[in-house]
C-alpha cells in the first residue's frame, strides 16, 4: 500500500521540525507528504531538510477549514492510505507509520488512529487524561460496539490518524466545513456503513496541552457546536456521561498518587468544559456577539 502523510499547518515551530526529523527516520517512510500550511509568511522550506517528496500548499487563514482543508489535502494525491498529523504530534519511535498501516490488513478497517502520550511538561491530571482516552491495549470497533462504548465508539483523532483512500472516498470525504470532530464524524460514518476503525496503541506520538480555564471552555464550546451541527450521528450517544466518568477517575487517581490538593484545580477546570458543553450545544440560542467570544476558532463563525 502507497501512503501520503498529509499535515495542515500553521506558524510552524521545533515541534513540527522534530515530526519532520521523526518522520525521516521512520522503518515504513511515507511515499509523499503533503503540506497544507496557512499563511505563506510563516513557511520556511528548510523546516523539511532532511525529507525527501515533499509538497506544500499554502492558503489564507480565511480559507482554512479543519475538514475541508485536510479533504483538499487528499485530493493531491492518489495514495491507498492517507495519513494525516497535526503540526504539533511527535512520533515517539521509528515505528509510527510501520505500526499504524498494520491493521489495514484486514480490508473492513476503514481507519486507525495512533494513541496519544504526554509530553514531558504536561501537569499531572492531563498526563492522566492522556492515559484515560488512549490506554495501552489496541482495540477494533465497530457498529455493534456503540451500545457499550456510547460516544467512544466513534472516538478518531487526526491528531495521527490513517485512512483507507477507497472508504474514505465512499464515506464522501471529510465535511468540508465544519468546526471541529471531522475524524470522528469520518469514523461514524465508516461504523455505520459497516467498516471497522482501530485504536493502534503501538502507534505513540507525544501530544499533549496544558490548557488554562477558558481555552478548556472554548475547546469544548467548539466540540459542542460539532456534535449539535451533526444530530444525525451525535445525538444517540451521550458525551457526558463519559465526561463525568473520567472526571470521577482522574480525582482517584489524583488521591492515590497523594496529591489531593490538586483536586480543586481539576473540578475547576471540569466546570469549565461543562459549561462550554453545555453553551456550544445551545449555540443557536445564543447571539452571534457572544460566540465570537465564547470559541476557540472565530474563523468558522466569519465564514457564515
Amino acid at each position: 500500500m502507497t501512503v501520503t502523510v498529509i499535515i495542515p499547518t500553521y506558524k510552524p515551530d521545533k515541534k513540527f521540525r522534530s515530526l519532520i526529523e521523526m518522520l525521516t527516520s521512520q522503518t515504513r517512510k511515507a511515499d509523499r507528504v503533503v503540506i497544507m500550511n496557512t499563511e505563506e509568511r510563516f513557511w520556511k522550506d528548510s523546516f523539511m531538510d532532511g525529507l525527501e517528496n515533499w509538497e506544500v500548499h499554502h492558503l489564507s487563514c480565511a480559507e482554512f477549514d479543519h475538514g475541508k482543508t485536510r479533504g483538499e489535502g487528499a485530493k493531491k494525491t492518489d495514495s491507498d492510505i492517507l495519513l494525516y498529523f497535526t503540526q504539533d504530534a511527535v512520533p515517539a519511535d521509528e515505528k509510527v507509520l510501520e505500526n499504524l498501516l498494520r491493521p489495514f490488513e484486514n480490508s473492513k478497517v476503514g481507519a486507525a488512529y495512533a494513541r496519544q502520550l504526554p509530553a514531558e511538561d504536561c501537569r499531572l491530571a492531563e498526563q492522566y487524561t492522556r492515559s484515560f482516552n488512549y490506554p495501552d491495549k489496541s482495540r477494533i470497533k465497530t457498529k455493534e460496539d456503540i451500545p457499550v462504548l456510547g460516544i467512544k465508539a466513534y472516538f478518531c483523532s487526526n491528531v495521527c490518524a490513517a485512512y483507507r483512500r477507497s472508504i474514505y472516498e465512499e464515506m464522501g470525504g471529510f465535511i468540508s466545513r465544519t468546526i471541529f470532530n471531522e475524524d470522528m464524524i469520518m469514523a461514524a460514518k465508516m461504523m455505520q456503513a459497516g467498516y471497522a476503525v482501530v485504536y493502534a496503541a503501538e502507534a505513540k506520538v507525544v501530544h499533549s496541552h496544558n490548557y488554562g480555564y477558558v481555552q478548556q471552555f472554548r475547546r469544548n464550546f467548539d466540540l459542542a457546536v460539532s456534535q449539535a451541527e451533526h444530530p444525525e450521528i451525535f445525538a444517540a450517544v451521550s458525551s457526558e456521561s463519559e465526561g463525568i466518568r473520567l472526571v470521577k477517575s482522574t480525582a482517584a487517581f489524583l488521591m492515590k498518587q497523594g496529591k489531593p490538593w490538586l483536586i480543586p484545580d481539576l473540578i475547576i477546570s471540569s466546570g469549565f468544559k461543562y459549561l462550554g458543553y453545555k453553551m456550544g450545544r445551545k449555540y443557536k440560542r445564543l447571539p452571534h456577539s457572544w460566540i465570537r467570544h465564547l470559541t476557540m476558532n472565530q474563523a468558522y463563525w466569519e465564514k457564515e
